[in-house]
């Protein structure tokens, strides 16, 4: 039980008075950048491994507790963080960019991220409106990327 308390709270940093999600995102940031320099792809096979695990132990964690979604289980932050990071890119405004825009869709939850915060039941649910706010979030910063560099802003994607 403890060690999937540490996996789902991201080592009880989920246990933060306040602003949970952007803990649990801003952890998942910081590990993730020497991933993210290493391989974008290697980054986002993690995410996809991390997300089976915790659909799985979210599972389990509300069966035995019956609470849906707890603030304490910050783990989809993870996986939303580094899906976000894997699509944008290794940059520093590429990462900080998919820091933001993912805190954005995490948050505000339009269309079918929030669909699937409201319908979708289990550790699916929990973790699946990350994944996807991640993954629209990694879109948005390439996009957003793509129009400063238009305007002739470095970016500085290269290493």
């Amino acid at each position: 039980m403890y060690t999937r308390e540490l996996f789902l709270t991201l080592f009880k940093i989920g246990y933060a008075k306040k602003a949970q999600g952007t803990w649990g995102s801003l952890f998942s940031l910081i590990v993730g950048i020497p991933i993210l320099y290493f391989s974008p792809s290697v980054l986002f096979a993690l995410a996809t491994l991390v997300s089976i695990i915790a659909i799985k132990e979210i599972d389990i964690y509300e069966e035995q507790s019956g609470i849906h979604d707890a603030k304490h289980i910050v783990i989809d932050e993870l996986v939303g963080m580094w899906i976000a990071m894997s699509i944008a890119g290794f940059g520093i405004i590429a990462i900080i960019f998919s820091f933001v825009f993912f805190r954005i869709y995490d948050i505000w939850k339009p269309s079918i991220i929030g669909k699937i915060d409201k319908h979708t039941k289990g550790g699916l649910g929990v973790v699946g409106d990350d994944a996807l706010a991640g993954f629209f979030a990694g879109i948005t910063t390439l996009i957003f990327i793509a129009l400063l560099s238009m305007i002739g802003f470095d970016v500085g994607l290269s290493r």
